[in-house]
């Protein structure tokens, strides 16, 4: 049994070094949107704080490798069982999954090219606000 996996090991490892070096740009292109929608949640928390409603906080995870795709990285967005994803696939995607709620079907999802940054932003600002929306009603 040991021997079939190490040589299976090493046949992934050959098709997947290929991969190598776009799997570090979605890593990259990921830890930048992480860093940008941290920033918009750090804003919305001090709103929050300042108007004694510390209670709606969300929370934002680190990026990680992708749950369902091998070759993408992902960070989550969630508040209590509602949750949003944000997936960075190194064939030079970015897909917003959400808002859902947690243990149901996922979705609605958009993809797009990381390569049109402006746009990634003005989208990723709408589904942010999406999830917040979704996320705080009771």
């Amino acid at each position: 049994m040991r021997e079939r996996l190490c040589t299976l090991a090493e046949a992934l490892a050959e098709r997947e070094s290929e991969h190598t070096a776009a799997l570090e740009q979605a890593f990259a292109v990921s830890h930048r949107l992480h860093g940008r929608v941290l920033e918009a949640v750090d804003a919305f928390h001090s709103v929050l704080a300042a108007r004694g409603l510390a209670h709606l906080r969300i929370r934002v995870g680190e990026p990680r490798m992708d749950d369902k795709h091998i070759r993408a990285v992902q960070f989550e967005i969630s508040r209590g069982r509602t949750i949003a994803l944000v997936s960075v696939k190194s064939r030079g995607e970015v897909t917003l999954v959400g808002p859902f709620k947690d243990g149901k079907t996922e979705g609605p999802c958009e993809t797009m090219p990381w390569a049109h940054a402006s746009s990634l932003e003005l989208t990723l600002a709408d589904f942010l606000e999406r999830f917040v929306e979704q996320a705080v009603t009771p």
